[in-house]
C-alpha cells in the first residue's frame, strides 16, 4: 500500500517536472527540472525491484549526463536564439524527432525491441548489456568515450576566456 502511494507521488513529480521543463524559457530552470525528472524515475525503477537501472538513472543520467548539460547551459548566452529564419526548420526537425521517438517507444512496448542479441537474457539485464557491451559493441562503445572527451575538451578550450593586457 505504501509502495503504491509511493509510486503515484514519484510519477507524479517526474511528470509534473518534464511538463515544467517544456514550459520553462530559463535554460538552468530546464536543466534542474530536468534532473528532478531523472531522479524520480530512479526513484519509480527502485520501487520496482530493478536496482541497477535506478541507480544508473540516478548516477548517470541525473549526475554526470546533466553536469554537461549544465556546462553547456552556462557556456552559451541565452541572449542568441534560433534566429527567425531557422525557426521554421527547427520546428520541422522537431517534429520529425518526436515522430521517430512515438515510434521507437510503440515498438519498445510492443516487445520489439526487447529482446537481447546473445538469448542470454532479458535486454536490460546487466549481465546482457555488459555482454553486448564488451564484446559485440566494444569499438563503438570505445570511439564514443573518446569522441565525448574530445568534445569535452573542445568545449573547454572554446570557453576558456583569453587573459588580455589592458
Amino acid at each position: 500500500m505504501i509502495a503504491d502511494i509511493i509510486f503515484w507521488i514519484l510519477a507524479a513529480v517526474c511528470a509534473g517536472a518534464a511538463a515544467a521543463m517544456i514550459v520553462s524559457r530559463n535554460p538552468g530552470h530546464n536543466a534542474l527540472f530536468l534532473v528532478l525528472s531523472f531522479s524520480a524515475l530512479g526513484g519509480i525503477f527502485g520501487l520496482l525491484d530493478a536496482p541497477f537501472a535506478a541507480v544508473v538513472q540516478v548516477l548517470v543520467y541525473a549526475g554526470a549526463i546533466m553536469v554537461l548539460f549544465l556546462f553547456v547551459v552556462m557556456m552559451i548566452d541565452p541572449r542568441f536564439g534560433i534566429p527567425p529564419e531557422q525557426r521554421k526548420r527547427a520546428k520541422i526537425l522537431g517534429a520529425v524527432m518526436g515522430l521517430v521517438l512515438f515510434v521507437e517507444l510503440g515498438l519498445a512496448v510492443s516487445g520489439l525491441l526487447g529482446r537481447a542479441a546473445d538469448g542470454s537474457g532479458p535486454a536490460g539485464a546487466p549481465r546482457a548489456v555488459g555482454r553486448l557491451l564488451f564484446t559485440e559493441y566494444v569499438y563503438p562503445f570505445e570511439i564514443t568515450s573518446v569522441l565525448i572527451l574530445a568534445a569535452l575538451v573542445g568545449a573547454v578550450v572554446l570557453g576558456k576566456k583569453e587573459d588580455r593586457e589592458p
